[in-house]
């Protein structure tokens, strides 16, 4: 029996996301949960950024119409304008 064995991504540890565009039917849901799964799995100090742009370079390109290019997309604006959205600071005073 042969073992086969593919090379971990820097960028994608677990494959997640290359195995997402494999998926047929596959909705903007299932990529929202798998790109949580995908950024909580990163190392510590790798910039996200860089990241997400280094893999859509990869898999955006004629996989437009995906769900998980879109929720890439959607990550990259949303992780460049954190705002805080709780807390005692966010209630109004009188």
């Amino acid at each position: 029996m042969r073992e086969i064995r593919v090379e971990k991504d820097k960028h994608d540890p677990k494959g997640l996301i290359r195995e997402s565009y494999r998926i047929d039917g596959i909705t903007e849901g299932e990529c929202r949960s798998i790109f949580l799964d995908w950024a909580l799995s990163l190392p510590d100090g790798q910039e996200v950024q860089e990241v997400l742009s280094a893999l859509l370079d990869r898999y955006a390109a004629g996989n437009e119409d995906h769900p998980m290019t879109d929720v890439m997309r959607q990550g990259q604006v949303r992780m460049q304008a954190p705002r805080r959205r709780g807390g005692w600071r966010s209630r109004s005073r009188n």
